[in-house]
C-alpha cells in the first residue's frame, strides 16, 4: 500500500474515485429499470442511455484540450462536477421524453468532462504507474457499495427514489474534488510529435478501434442487463449482487494488476482480455438462466473492464507524451466509453425487443473482431515490451 500522504494524497484521490463510481453503481444497473418503471420503451431507454455516452464523444476532448492549454485541471474538474449536479436537478422539473433528453444531454456534457482529466491528475502524483490500479480500485469499491446496497433497497422501497439518490452522489463527487490538490509537475519538453502525427500511427489507430469495439460489446450489458435478469426471474437484490460480483472481481484484479504488468507484455494481456470478452457475452446470451454459469461470467468482468482499462491507461501514457497527456486520455474516453458505448446502447435498443439474446451474441462478435485486430495490427514495440 502507498504511504506518505505529503508525497501522494492516496485517500483524497481514492475518495474521488469512490464517489464517482458509486454514482455509476447506482446509474448503470438501475436507471434503465427506473425508466422502464416510468413506462418508457426499450428504444427510448436505448436512446436516453446513448445520449449519456454520446456526449462523452465530444465533452472529454473539449475539456481535455482546454485543460492542456490552461493547465488548470482541478479547476475544470470541480466546475464540471458542480455543473453536472446542478443540471441533473432538472429531472425533478418534468419527466417528458423531450425534456429528459435535454436535461440528460446537458448534465452528461459536464459530468463526462471530469474523469479523463482526473486520470491525468492521478498519474501526475504517481512515480510508479503500476500503482494506479491500487488507487483506482476504490472506484470499484464505491460501485459495489451502491450496486449491492441499492439492490436491497429497491426490493423494499420504490425505485422512484433513484433520482434523489443520484443527486446526492453527484453532490458527493463535487465535494470530494474540493480536497484534491493538483500537483505542479516539473517542466518537461514539448513532444517532438504533433497530436495528429501520433494519431496516424497504425498501432494507435488499431488500439482505439479495439477500445471502440470492446465498448460496443458492453452496450447490451450496461443498458439492458438488469432488465434481462429481471425477465428471467432474478430479484433486484440478486441483480445488485450480480453486478457487485463483477466489480468485486475487478477489485481483485486491480490489486494484482501491477504484478501482471511486470510479468507479461501489454499485448499478451490485451489478447487474453479480448478472448475472455468473447466468452463472457456468449455465456450471458445463452446460459443466463444457469446461476453458476452467470456467476462465472460476472467474474470475467475483471478482464472485460478491469485488465483492459488498466492496459489502456498504460498505453495512453506511453503513446501521448510531452503536453498531449490530457488530450490522450480524453480521446480514449471519447472513442471507447463515448462512441463505442453510444453505438452499443443504440444497437441494443433497436434489437432488444425482437431478440435479447442476439444482442449479447452481437457483443461477442464485435469482441472477436477486436481480438483479430489486436492480434494482427497491435505488434508495436510499446505493446510487446513490459512496462
Amino acid at each position: 500500500m502507498i504511504t506518505g500522504q505529503d508525497r501522494l494524497p492516496y485517500w483524497r484521490l481514492s475518495g474521488f474515485y469512490f464517489f464517482y463510481f458509486a454514482f455509476l453503481g447506482a446509474w448503470i444497473p438501475y436507471w434503465s429499470l427506473y425508466l422502464e418503471n416510468m413506462g418508457y420503451s426499450a428504444k427510448a431507454i436505448g436512446l436516453i442511455s446513448s445520449i449519456v455516452l454520446g456526449t462523452k464523444i465530444i465533452a472529454p476532448s473539449i475539456w481535455g484540450w482546454l485543460a492542456d492549454q490552461k493547465n488548470q485541471r482541478m479547476k475544470i474538474i470541480r466546475q464540471g462536477a458542480l455543473l453536472a449536479f446542478v443540471c441533473f436537478l432538472g429531472v425533478f422539473i418534468d419527466f417528458g421524453l423531450g425534456w429528459l433528453v435535454v436535461v440528460i444531454a446537458v448534465f452528461s456534457f459536464f459530468w463526462n468532462a471530469i474523469l479523463a482529466q482526473f486520470e491525468v491528475i492521478t498519474l501526475s502524483h504517481l512515480d510508479n504507474h503500476h500503482r494506479y490500479s491500487q488507487i483506482r480500485l476504490w472506484g470499484s469499491v464505491g460501485f459495489i457499495a451502491t450496486v449491492a446496497g441499492f439492490g436491497y433497497v429497491f426490493d423494499v422501497v420504490s425505485i422512484d427514489y433513484l433520482p434523489w439518490m443520484l443527486a446526492i452522489l453527484l453532490a458527493s463527487i463535487w465535494l470530494s474534488s474540493l480536497f484534491v490538490v493538483e500537483k505542479i509537475a516539473p517542466h518537461t519538453e514539448e513532444s517532438t510529435e504533433g497530436l495528429r502525427s501520433i494519431l496516424r500511427k497504425p498501432a494507435v489507430i488499431a488500439f482505439f478501434v479495439c477500445c471502440f469495439l470492446l465498448q460496443v460489446g458492453h452496450g447490451p450489458y450496461y443498458t439492458f442487463f438488469s432488465i434481462y435478469l429481471e425477465d428471467f426471474g432474478y430479484s433486484r437484490a440478486m441483480i445488485g449482487q450480480l453486478w457487485g460480483l463483477g466489480v468485486l472481481a475487478e477489485v481483485v484484479l486491480f490489486v494484482f494488476m501491477h504484478r501482471l504488468l511486470s510479468r507479461f507484455s501489454i499485448r499478451h494481456i490485451l489478447l487474453v482480455t479480448l478472448l475472455l470478452a468473447c466468452l463472457r457475452w456468449l455465456l450471458i446470451a445463452y446460459l443466463v438462466d444457469n446461476l453458476l454459469v452467470l456467476l462465472f461470467a460476472q467474474c470475467l468482468h475483471a478482464a472485460t473492464f478491469g485488465s483492459f482499462h488498466a492496459v489502456a491507461i498504460e498505453l495512453v501514457r506511453r503513446f501521448f507524451k510531452g503536453g498531449h497527456e490530457g488530450q490522450g486520455q480524453a480521446i480514449y474516453s471519447s472513442v471507447s466509453f463515448g462512441a463505442g458505448g453510444a453505438v452499443g446502447a443504440l444497437i441494443s435498443g433497436w434489437y432488444w425487443d425482437s431478440s435479447a439474446s442476439s444482442t449479447f451474441l452481437m457483443a461477442s462478435a464485435v469482441s472477436l473482431l477486436a481480438l483479430l485486430i489486436s492480434f494482427f495490427w497491435l505488434q508495436d514495440a510499446k505493446l510487446v515490451e513490459k512496462p
